[in-house]
């Protein structure tokens, strides 16, 4: 079947989709109680009491029309009627037709159930809705029967409607408030992200239900990280002239001094060989960071032990002294990663490893709710409070690293960050524990 229709007469907006379902329920119960409670109670416990009552009723016409005379009827029918809380008034004005007022549910079957098992009721008046009267014909003329209304109908039968009805605007108005203060966090939520598409920045705390905190605390997590790395693209651009510029000055002037009557010495050459190496390996890191900013390799599932095994022996083909230190867990156990970028991530950790020391570790644990690959290493390592500074991108501790041992552009933690971020996971940096360097812990969620 096509329901496209249907589409076309919901509500657009989530506030009024979620009224529309919290609400709808109630109004359907309600009618469906009402409707019951119409035939059950207006209907049938009406009949009953009319259906007894119309015995009694039958009585008096009967005594009314076996009687001689007026008088006899008046008095033999008056005695039985008083007895049964009834007033007969005899004779009285003929009426042609019934009455009742429009809201009287039960009138109706009390009329029809009357002139049904009575023939003598010539009509019913129930304008009065406290009384019923009774206008009958007899042989000795019209006579008029008034008696209470609590005889045929149960007394005061619109109060369960009443109060079915009151509790339902009650409890409607209940939810509605309610639901504008579930709704209100999304409001927020999606009023701080339409500023952030705009260029603004909102300030802006999770609340709500657990799921719209989640969904909070992603479009956080999605804004830091986009502020990040707008961040670090100034960064890069601010690294890249500064970095580049000192190289390039030695060979603008290393350049200038050449010419057809001084040749080039082999000093001067290896030295402006040196600067293009130099300028080379910054721009391949400034591309390896690029790259790691992209995160376009879709996700995949391999053993976890596979993947860092082949991550260590490559490592030791490569000419790096390094180890595959301890392994636990189940070596079975498969793991959702970017194979491509934690192996950038995890290459970068191991290869600042052997740069600042001598040999590294690495060792890897399967638990129940996290993948974690640690690298340590046997260098001069971190000092506590400059760790955090240590996972900028473009930043070199000179004064906590051994300077001598090589150069670099301050890129490979802060790749190693991005990349474990994007898995959803933290690198942490602590003091080594076995070979007394450094160690970096990659902890991802399985």
């Amino acid at each position: 079947m096509n329901f496209e229709w249907l589409k076309q007469v919901m509500p657009r907006g989530l506030y009024a989709r979620a009224a529309l379902i919290l609400f709808l329920p109630v109004a359907v119960v309600t009618i469906v109680v009402t409707v019951v409670f119409v035939q059950r109670h207006f209907e049938d416990v009406t009949r009953q009491m009319t259906t007894a009552l119309s015995r009694e009723i039958a009585l008096i016409a009967d005594r009314i029309d076996d009687a001689p005379d007026l008088d006899g009827a008046r008095l033999s029918a008056g005695d039985i009627a008083g007895e049964l809380d009834m007033v007969l008034t005899m004779p009285a004005a003929r009426r042609a037709e019934d009455r009742r007022v429009f809201y009287d549910l039960s009138g109706r079957i009390v009329i029809t159930t009357l002139q049904d098992l009575v023939p003598e009721v010539d009509a019913v008046d129930l304008g009065n809705l406290r009384d019923v009267i009774l206008v009958m014909d007899s042989r000795h003329g019209p006579y008029r029967l008034e008696f209470s209304r609590r005889l045929v109908s149960a007394a005061n039968p619109h109060q369960l409607l009443v109060l079915l009805i009151g509790t339902s605007l009650l409890m409607t108005a209940i939810a509605t408030v309610f639901l504008r203060n579930q709704m209100r966090p999304i409001r927020r939520l999606a009023k701080v992200a339409e500023a952030y598409g705009r260029g603004q920045v909102l300030p802006y705390r999770p609340s709500g239900a657990t799921e719209v905190r989640q969904a909070g605390q992603a479009f956080l997590d999605m804004r830091n990280r986009l502020e990040r790395q707008n961040e670090q693209r100034g960064l890069m651009l601010s690294a890249i002239s500064h970095d580049l510029r000192t190289p390039l000055t030695r060979l603008r002037l290393g350049l200038s001094m050449l010419g057809p009557d001084f040749p080039p010495e082999r000093e001067e050459v290896d030295g402006l060989v040196s600067d293009v190496d130099a300028m080379s390996r910054m721009v391949d890191a400034f591309l390896a960071h690029a790259r790691s900013m992209a995160q376009d390799a879709p996700p995949t599932r391999l053993r976890a032990l596979d993947f860092v095994t082949g991550i260590v022996a490559d490592a030791r083909r490569g000419g790096q002294d390094v180890t595959l230190h301890r392994v636990e867990g189940d070596e079975n156990a498969l793991v959702t990663i970017r194979a491509d970028t934690l192996r950038r991530a995890v290459e970068n950790l191991i290869g600042n490893a052997v740069h600042y020391g001598t040999k590294a570790e690495v060792d890897a644990a399967l638990g129940p709710g996290y993948f974690r690959i640690s690298v340590e290493d046997d260098g001069p390592g971190i000092a506590p409070e400059r760790r955090d500074e240590a996972l900028r991108p473009f930043t070199r501790l000179d004064a906590a690293r051994n300077q001598n041992m090589g150069e670099g552009v301050g890129l490979g933690l802060s790749i190693a960050v991005d990349i474990t971020r994007a898995h959803g996971g933290q690198l942490r940096l602590t003091e080594g524990s076995r070979l007394g360097g450094l160690r970096a812990e990659i902890v991802l969620p399985r």
